[in-house]
């Protein structure tokens, strides 16, 4: 049996009770709507002088009973797929009535867009309380004459033919084939991109490329991409309602059930963009922090994670509920106590308490390791660069190591110490730490300075470039204004062009190294890597003196994360 909603205020016991005879009945599968419904539902219209709607199941099941005033009427957040196993459409339908001879007006049809609904249809009363003529709409998955529904031909309710059941069983076929594909299974995230913004055409399609390689690392199938170039972003949905329109079309034809903003989204945008396409909505930094969650494996990584999941969510909580108000308030207390958002606020503060501890604890314990080291004497060469420049794989390379190395975003998050012995017998300690990307949101910045500290023990950064990505002059800047804000730049860089065996034209990757003074290698080619271990001794020891190098040890007390055993590089 259904509910009834909306505007039921003023209404007499009996009106009520009518509605919700209505709410209890059950219509017909194969009809939009019957004679008889059709009927009761203009005659109590007509008495409240009110809209009155329904949202009906696929299986003729009342799902709702909707009450607005004598212009519109207003459909709630719904949920699921009013019991539609795995359709495109929703698998509801909205009959609802017009008591001024109206015919379906924008609004209906953005309602019929915007919740997917399979079929919208308006009962006409005329001035007696009977209904006088049925209007319907449909969606299309191809736009005809620049519009993507499908208006009916106006009837009487008694004089409807042809199966409904049939006309949406046919409407599903062709979105999936539209598709190209009819299988869509159920916890697959199929995600639409969307960008607006103000740069030029190149760099936003940059940008975009490089939230659909966040996407795929953090496994979500990407469907669709829409980018917008707009001088005034809309503070509301950040793009027109038009638009939004072209988004929820795509998202039917293609199954999409996810939308990744690449723009960080404030709570009330996120939250309109979701009433508006009834779909999950997620921004840049949001996806970062899932990839970073799911790749975290030691506790400190764990901890760091949390803490920035944490601080993105805290100024995001908005709801308020009063009626759970804890019995803190009274005679003698302010107020009727907590409500339910300032109790989730502090928990969330003292979460952060919490995990501040723990870290700080972590992060003791790493100084006390980074200063066993510095007593052994050992220089120390840090791998820094973009996400996916390959420093993980140049790492196990150089120290023959077996650590994560993927082509995805952030594939290891952990930082990671190896020995290493130069050709002249000269042993160091390589370390790796999470890569950089652009706008890398301040929240998780903050939470992993504590890695980050390990920086500021190198003796050198070994700046490692995905020289075959076509943006890696953008990427080189990135990472050197996060060092400049890191306080980083003090200490001495080497730049090291990976990835060479992937150029095309390797000669001019070759020279452009050679102009910028750097070295080119490919992780995967030993025999590549000699020059770098050659110039990187040499840095050293005008860093370090030779009368430090000639006094570097070995020894057995090395932490957690560094091997026990050093290799000896054989080049």
């Amino acid at each position: 049996m259904g509910v009834v909603h909306g505007n039921i205020e003023g209404l007499k016991k009996q009106q009520v009770k009518a509605l919700e005879r209505l709410a209890g009945k059950r219509a017909s599968r194969d009809q939009v709507l019957s004679p008889e419904m059709a009927r009761a539902m203009s005659a109590i219209s007509a008495e409240i002088n009110r809209q009155v709607g329904l949202l009906v199941a696929r299986s003729g099941d009342i799902a709702m009973v909707l009450v607005g005033d004598h212009h519109g009427i207003m459909i709630p957040q719904l949920t699921g797929r009013g019991g539609n196993a795995g359709g495109r459409l929703r698998g509801l339908r909205f009959v609802h009535t017009h008591l001024a001879g109206e015919k379906i007006s924008e609004e209906d049809l953005m309602d019929l867009l915007f919740l997917r609904l399979d079929l919208l249809s308006v009962v006409q009363v005329d001035g007696s309380g009977l209904p006088a003529r049925l209007e319907s709409a449909h969606l299309l998955p191809r736009a005809v004459d620049g519009k993507n529904w499908r208006l009916l031909e106006p009837i009487h309710p008694a004089n409807q033919t042809g199966s409904l059941t049939e006309l949406i069983e046919d409407l599903e076929r062709q979105f999936a084939d539209a598709a190209g594909s009819r299988a869509i299974a159920v916890n697959d995230d199929r995600a639409i991109l969307v960008s607006i913004s103000a740069e030029a055409r190149a760099l936003a399609e940059e940008s975009l490329a490089e939230l659909a390689e966040l996407a795929r690392s953090a496994a979500v199938t990407v469907v669709g991409r829409v980018a917008q170039r707009r001088a005034q972003i809309n503070s509301r949905l950040l793009l027109g309602k038009g638009k939004l329109a072209e988004i929820m079309i795509l998202a039917l034809t293609t199954g999409a059930n996810l939308l990744i903003f690449n723009q960080e989204l404030g709570t009330s945008q996120m939250r309109s963009i979701t009433d508006f396409t009834d779909l999950r909505v997620i921004d840049r930094t949001q996806l970062i922090l899932d990839i970073f969650a799911s790749r975290a494996l030691s506790r400190e990584g764990k901890l760091q994670v949390e803490m920035a999941q944490l601080k993105y969510l805290l100024p995001r909580l908005t709801t308020r509920d009063d009626s759970l108000s804890r019995l803190t308030g009274g005679i003698g207390a302010r107020g009727p106590g907590e409500t339910k958002l300032e109790i989730d606020k502090r928990r969330i503060n003292d979460r952060l308490a919490r995990l501040k501890k723990e870290l700080d604890a972590v992060t003791a314990e790493r100084f006390r390791r980074r200063s066993r080291r510095r007593k052994k004497d050992l220089p120390v060469l840090s791998l820094v660069g973009y996400t996916n420049a390959g420093k993980s794989t140049l790492l196990n390379t150089l120290t023959n190591s077996d650590i994560i190395a993927e082509d995805k975003l952030f594939a290891t998050l952990d930082p990671t110490s190896r020995r290493l012995r130069f050709p002249t017998e000269m042993e160091v300690i390589l370390t790796d730490t999470v890569g950089f990307i652009r706008d890398l949101p301040p929240a998780l910045v903050q939470a992993f300075m504590a890695t980050l500290e390990e920086l500021r023990e190198a003796d050198l950064l070994l700046h490692v470039i995905d020289a075959a990505n076509p943006s890696f002059r953008r990427h080189m800047t990135v990472v050197e204004e996060l060092l400049r804000q890191l306080e980083l730049d003090g200490i001495a860089v080497l730049k090291v062009y990976n990835k060479i065996d992937a150029v095309e034209n390797r000669e001019e990757i070759m020279r452009l190294a050679e102009e910028d003074g750097a070295i080119a290698i490919s992780a995967r080619e030993p025999e590549s890597l000699r020059p770098l271990l050659i110039e990187a001794e040499k840095i050293i020891g005008k860093t370090l003196g030779d009368a430090r190098i000639g006094e570097a040890g070995v020894s057995d007390d090395t932490t957690a994360s560094e091997t026990s055993e050093f290799s000896r590089w054989n080049a």
